[in-house]
């Protein structure tokens, strides 16, 4: 069985695309919609289209933790399949096709393509294609010999996740700032499973970050590797990819929009300040902290 998880909160802007292309894939009460006290009418919204709705209190969100109690509300579910409140699947297929990853029965995890937004700009549109590429793949422990930090990528926006796999691994972790994802993929690899990268499961998700959501978005994965140091330790520095991201993205303005290569530079910059001080977290306070982070509330 598989069912579909979506953690929302003031999702109502987003439901006219996302909820209808969610219902050309699978029957609404395969549906779990896990409500963070949302004020726009989301829940309402989620039940007027036969999901099911659990509602937490905001506070109590967890990016890990919050997924891992969806799971648990779902015991007969032999695949989990988890999107964004703003990833809108591109067509009817779509979770099919991502589903299809374990026939091979040693898939433990799988992530579809993210496609920029129709409205995207020419940066926020290379990140798409620089990380999700037309091409499928699929990574054993030993990709990392290859690939290194970027072996253990995958993105909760569009995942499905063998239940026995998750679970045989102790499930995503409870308490992590941000990058479940990123944690759940190196322990499943660590356990011999293999992640695959579906190309023909699609959605569309991309965001116009600011300069200043570049920057906390940045410390916070800097936060996150602080913490959980063993990912590095065990699949390499991320240095290397960044430095790959940077040229890519400024060979890829150069070609289509070479006015945002000023913005693409001093990006870059802040993407490094925030990543370096997100390391070194330890030395300022909580309310320091919230103000650098883009999850506030964790740091409450």
């Amino acid at each position: 069985m598989v069912n579909v998880i979506v953690p929302t909160l003031n999702a109502a802007k987003d439901w006219a695309l996302f909820a209808p292309a969610l219902l050309a894939c699978v029957r609404p009460e395969q549906v779990l919609i896990v409500d963070s006290e949302s004020t726009d009418g989301t829940s309402e919204l989620a039940h007027a289209d036969g999901f099911q709705v659990c509602t937490i209190k905001r506070a109590e969100f967890n990016h890990g933790g919050t997924r891992q109690m969806a799971v648990n509300l779902l015991p007969s579910a032999d695949v989990l399949v988890f999107l964004t409140q703003d990833a809108v699947l591109t067509d009817p297929n779509a979770i099919e096709n991502i589903v299809a990853a374990f026939d091979d029965l040693m898939v433990g995890a799988a992530y579809g393509r993210q496609l920029p937004r129709l409205q995207s700009g020419a940066i926020e549109a290379h990140a798409r294609s620089f990380n999700y590429p037309a091409l499928s793949d699929l990574r054993d422990l030993a990709s990392r010999e290859k690939l290194g930090f970027k072996a253990i990528f995958l993105s909760n926006s569009f995942s499905a996740y063998r239940r026995s796999a998750l679970m045989g691994i102790g499930g995503f972790p409870l308490d992590v700032i941000f990058g479940e994802d990123t944690i759940t993929a190196a322990r499943l690899l660590q356990a011999k499973y293999k992640i695959a990268y579906v190309a023909d499961a699609c959605v569309y998700h991309s965001h116009p970050h600011t300069w200043k959501q570049e920057f906390n978005r940045y410390f916070d994965i800097g936060v996150l590797h602080s913490r959980e140091s063993w990912l590095l330790n065990e699949f390499g520095k991320t240095s290397g990819e960044g430095t790959r991201f940077a040229l890519s993205e400024l060979r890829y303005l150069l070609q289509r929009d070479p006015a945002q290569i000023p913005s693409s530079l001093f990006r870059t910059g802040l993407k490094f300040l925030g990543y370096k001080l997100g390391l070194k977290e330890a030395l300022f306070s909580p309310a320091i902290k919230r103000r650098l982070s883009m999850n506030h509330r964790f740091w409450q």
